[in-house]
C-alpha cells in the first residue's frame, strides 16, 4: 500500500530537481562573475594538486547573485557532499555541533546569512576553522567537562549580504574573501536562455533580452521573471516566447523597462513627494514606507544606486536629478525643509 506521504515526497522531489536543473554544475557553466570564477579556478586546481580542502571562503553581496550555486559547484570540484544550513537556524552550539560531527573529508558546509551566527556558536566555530577540532562543554557547574573532537579537513563556505556586520575575528578566518556583483543585461540574457533550456520552454533571443534587461541585474529575478513569462505563453496556448508577448507579460507584472517594479516606484515616490528628494534619514525613509531598514538597503538601494536614481549621503538619503525625471516631478529646491526633516535623524 502507498504511503500517504508518498505524492508529497515526489512534490518535493519534482521541486528539488527543477531548482537544480537550473543552477549551473561547474564553473565553465556558471555565467557572469569572470574574475571571481578565474580566481576560483585556480585555488580549487592547486587544493586538488595539494590534496587538500580549497580555503575557507567568503561570499559577499546583494541576495539571488550565485553565492550559494558557487558553494555546490565548490564542493562538486573537491568531490565532497554540501552541507547547507543559515546562521538564524543555528541558535545555539549544539546545532552546530550537530553539524560538524557529521562532516566527511573534503565537504563542504555552507552557511547562508553568516553575519547573522549568535557569539556562541561562533565560539565553536572559530576552533573548528583553524584546527579543525570541535570543543564543547557539557554539563553545567562542577559536573561540566570539555568534549573535544578532531574533525575532518572540511571547506567552510559563508554567504552574507552585510559584510560589515561579521565580526573581525569571523572575518580573518576566511582564506578567500569575494564580492559578487550586480550582472549585465548580456550575461542575463545568457542566463536566461539556459533557463528556458532547462525548463523545456523555447524562446527567441530578442525576448530573453527583454527579461535580462528587467531583471535587476539579479539572475534569480530572471528567472523568476522568465517561469512568469512562461505562465502567461501556456495560458495563451504560445509554442515559444516571442519579444511581444515577453514584453506584455513583464508590463502585465509591473515590471519597467528599468527593471523597476512597484516597490521601487514607492520607494521613488516617498523620497521625491513626501520628502522633496531629501536628504531624509534611513530609518525616517523606512518607518514611511513601512519596509525594515535591511530590505531597504540590501534590496532596494543596491539597483537604485547603479541606475543612478539615488545617493547615500552622510546626512541622508537623496533622490537625483534622474529619480525626479522618471517620476515626472519637478525637482523642489527646499534646504530648510530637508533640514526639519532630517532632525535627528541622520545617514544611519
Amino acid at each position: 500500500m502507498e504511503s500517504p506521504d508518498k505524492p508529497f515526497e515526489n512534490l518535493r522531489q519534482g521541486i528539488e530537481e527543477d531548482i537544480i536543473s537550473l543552477r549551473p554544475q561547474t564553473l565553465e557553466e556558471f555565467i557572469g562573475q569572470d574574475p571571481l570564477k578565474d580566481k576560483l579556478s585556480i585555488f580549487i586546481r592547486a587544493s586538488q594538486s595539494r590534496g587538500e580542502p580549497l580555503d575557507h571562503t567568503l561570499f559577499y553581496g546583494p541576495p539571488g547573485l550565485g553565492k550559494t550555486t558557487l558553494a555546490g559547484i565548490i564542493a562538486k570540484e573537491m568531490k565532497g557532499n554540501l552541507k547547507i544550513t543559515s546562521g538564524p537556524t543555528l541558535e545555539r552550539a549544539g546545532d552546530l555541533a550537530a553539524i560538524l560531527s557529521n562532516i566527511q573529508p573534503q565537504d563542504v558546509l555552507f552557511i547562508d546569512e553568516i553575519h547573522r551566527l549568535s557569539a556562541n556558536v561562533e565560539e565553536i566555530l572559530y576552533p573548528a576553522m583553524e584546527d579543525f577540532n570541535l570543543s564543547i562543554v557539557i554539563g553545567k557547574g562542577l559536573l561540566a567537562r570539555d568534549m573535544r573532537m578532531q574533525l575532518p579537513r572540511f571547506t567552510l563556505v559563508g554567504a552574507t549580504t552585510r559584510l560589515g556586520l561579521l565580526t573581525s575575528p569571523l572575518r580573518a578566518r576566511f582564506g578567500i574573501v569575494e564580492q559578487l556583483d550586480l550582472y549585465t543585461p548580456q550575461e542575463l540574457t545568457k542566463i536566461v536562455l539556459r533557463g528556458a533550456s532547462a525548463l523545456e520552454t523555447r524562446i527567441e533571443s530578442e525576448a530573453a533580452g527583454e527579461i535580462g534587461k528587467r531583471a535587476r541585474g539579479t539572475p534569480r529575478v530572471a528567472l523568476r521573471l522568465l517561469k512568469r513569462v512562461r505562465d502567461v505563453a501556456t495560458v495563451q496556448d504560445e509554442d515559444i516566447i516571442k519579444p511581444a508577448l515577453s514584453k506584455a507579460a513583464l508590463d502585465m507584472l509591473g515590471v519597467d523597462e528599468l527593471g523597476f517594479d512597484e516597490h521601487d516606484r514607492k520607494f521613488l515616490s516617498a523620497l521625491t513627494e513626501l520628502f522633496d528628494g531629501g536628504p531624509v534619514g534611513l530609518s525616517t525613509l523606512a518607518a514611511a514606507l513601512n519596509e525594515d531598514t535591511g530590505t531597504i538597503e540590501d534590496i532596494y538601494e543596491p539597483y537604485l544606486i547603479q541606475k543612478g536614481m539615488l545617493e547615500r549621503t552622510p546626512r541622508g538619503r537623496k533622490a537625483t536629478r534622474n529619480a525626479f525625471e522618471y517620476m515626472g516631478i519637478k525637482p523642489v529646491n527646499a534646504p530648510m525643509r530637508q533640514l526639519e526633516l532630517l532632525g535627528d535623524d541622520t545617514g544611519d
